[in-house]
This record gives structure tokens, sequence and C-alpha cells, in this order.
């Protein structure tokens, strides 16, 4: 089967490359756009391959509603509603194209969530290269159909959604008319324990739909990470702020620069040992040959003695004959004096 990529702006993401790190930076500005274009500065400091934002107001993604359905219960936003949360949490409209051309500027591919159609058209406008689709809207079937139509590349987040629903989301993002599709494995915690990510998933996630796969981490650390690229994962996501401290709606689950720097090395270097099915002898290893265990004659002998199993060993180091040729050597006759503490040949060795 040929393996699966897609290419956003210019970079191939597949198995075959390094894992594409993107850093996410969600609700992480706190209200502040400078400190919005210091995450980005960061981003590309770090490593990372792109930066993403998420692009909707509260009145696109919910409505302003104080009756129950509305109200969030439990984890960190508990008692809030969720145009309260999404108030405080949105990326301002008008910063999008400032934090666009910074992103550029500075060399760090960028992209975003869109939620609704009009934030689709904005994104357009500044010609986003990809968009996501975050796992809560991967249900949001005509959202799908209407980023697909774009023609960009669209990576899927799965989060909460089970095999049909992936089913249906990819069907979707097809009929729309996207041919560059990525799905992420995806617990949707903030933050996400280790052992809910069930990462072996990532490799029939792979085998069933085909598709470039990656992960949407929201777990504290990069353990789970680093520990996908192992399984196929082509792309890993991160929640990225400038400090956990920072107070703000997503900083308590998001990596600090030094994680995320860690992170982009780390990944990278775990893809890099993957390599390939390969026996032989490393490159590494040639230098150490010699501490190999072979024969060596730990006896002076005569030309046509009898060879004894006294009279060699199995040592190292390792320039004499392989120990497998123990038992054929014992009892030959030698076709010249041999000297202690020498390499036993074939050539020493005649019947």
């Amino acid at each position: 089967m040929t393996e699966p990529k897609i290419v956003i702006a210019g970079r191939e993401i597949s198995r075959d490359q390094p894992p594409y790190i993107i850093a996410e930076l969600s609700a992480n500005h706190n209200g502040k756009l400078e400190t919005a274009l210091k995450i980005i500065d960061e981003a590309a400091k770090a490593g990372a391959d792109a930066v993403k934002l998420q692009t909707y107001r509260p009145d696109t993604i919910t409505l302003d509603s104080n009756t129950e359905d509305f109200k969030i219960k439990g984890g960190l936003w508990d008692g809030r509603t969720l145009y309260e949360l999404y108030e405080e949490a949105h990326m301002p409209w008008e910063w999008h194209r400032p934090l666009f051309e910074h992103a550029r500027k500075v060399g760090i591919t960028i992209f975003s969530s869109p939620f609704d159609p009009t934030a689709v058209d904005l994104l357009e406008d500044l010609d986003a290269p990809a968009y996501k689709i975050a796992s809560f809207e991967a249900v949001d079937l005509p959202l799908i159909r209407y980023v697909a139509s774009t023609g960009k590349p669209m990576i899927i987040s799965t989060g909460m959604a089970n095999e049909e629903e992936i089913e249906e989301a990819i069907a979707a993002a097809r009929e729309g008319g996207c041919r560059e599709l990525a799905i992420l494995q995806c617990v949707s915690g903030y933050p996400a324990p280790a052992e809910d990510y069930n990462l072996r998933t990532i490799s029939d996630m792979i085998e069933r739909f085909g598709l470039v796969t990656g992960l949407s981490d929201h777990t504290l650390d990069n353990t789970t990470a680093i520990a996908s690229v192992v399984l196929g994962a082509s792309i890993i996501e991160k929640h990225f702020t400038l400090d956990r401290e920072g107070g703000g709606p997503d900083d308590s689950f998001s990596l600090e620069p030094d994680a995320l720097a860690a992170l982009c090395r780390d990944s990278k270097t775990a893809w890099k040992a993957l390599g390939c099915v390969d026996y032989g002898r490393k490159s590494s290893e040639q230098g150490n040959v010699q501490f190999r265990r072979s024969l060596y004659f730990v006896k002076d002998l005569q030309e046509g003695e009898v060879i004894t199993g006294d009279a060699i060993r199995s040592v190292r180091p390792g320039y004499g004959l392989q120990p497998k040729h123990l038992d054929e050597i014992i009892g030959k006759r030698l076709s010249r004096p041999a000297c202690r503490n020498t390499p036993v040949r074939f050539e020493d060795i005649t019947d």
C-alpha cells in the first residue's frame, strides 16, 4: 500500500518524514495580542512546524443563555456558562491578519480551527494553508463539507467520536472535495490521563482508514506524544503557552517553551530510531567488533600437532574464528606452528 501523505505549506507529512509538530495557541493569549505574538515567536524558536489558532466568536459557537444546558458542570471550567467561557477565550477576528503576517515573517506555518462557515471565509481571505476540525466539531458534517470545499488539506481530531462517526466525518470531507486528509487520535479531556489514550488505536486507525494519522495530546507531559511516534503518528498537536501559571482557560494543561522544544527534539529522535528492518551491523558498532569473542590458542603448538580442547579457548577480542567453530577445530592438526595468545584461523588447520 502506498504510504498516505499530505502537504501543508510545502512540508510533506507522512510516516516517511519526521513528525509534524503543531503548537496549539488556543485561548492562551489571555486577551492580549502581544501575548499571542510572543507565543508564535516561542513556537518557532522551539522548532514547531506550525502554530494553530481557533477561529470563532462566542455567538458563532454557542448561545448566550444561563439555562442548565449551557452551564459547565465539573472540570476546569465548572459553573461557567459556555458563552462566558468562549467570550473570554476567543481570538478576536481583527487579530488574525497580524498574527498570520507575523507567523509568516518568523517562518512558521499558521492555520486555524474554524467553528462555522464565516470563520472559514475569514481564514480563506488570509490564505490559510490548511484547516483543523476540532474534536467537538467532528460531528458537524456540514462544516466539514464547507471546509473541504476550499480544497485545502484538512486535519480532523476524533476525540469522543466512535468508529461510525469517524467514517462519517471522513466521508463528508471526501464528498466536499478534500483530497488531503489526516485524522488525529484524541482524548477530549483537559487534561487527559495517559491511560485513556490507548495508543494502539493509532496503528488500527492507520490500517482501518488509510490516512495520515497523528495525536492530539492533552496529557501534561511529552511521554504519550513521543510514544505515539513509534506506533505511526505523523502529527503531534499540543497546547502551548508561555506560562502554565498564566491563569488562562487552557494554560494549566499546555506545554511551556522548554517542554515544546524537548517535544520537537525527542519526537524526531524517536522517529529516527524507528529506521527500517535491519539485522546488519550498524555503523556505530564497527569499532566494537574487536570486543566479540573468538578462538585463541592458549599454548604453543608444533606443526602437525593435534589441537586438543585445552589448547584453544573462546575469549575476547574477536580477531580469531568465531566460537561456533570450536568443535570442528578440536581434533584437527596444525598446518604450521601456533603460538599462545594468537588467534585461530582456518589457514592454521589441516585434516
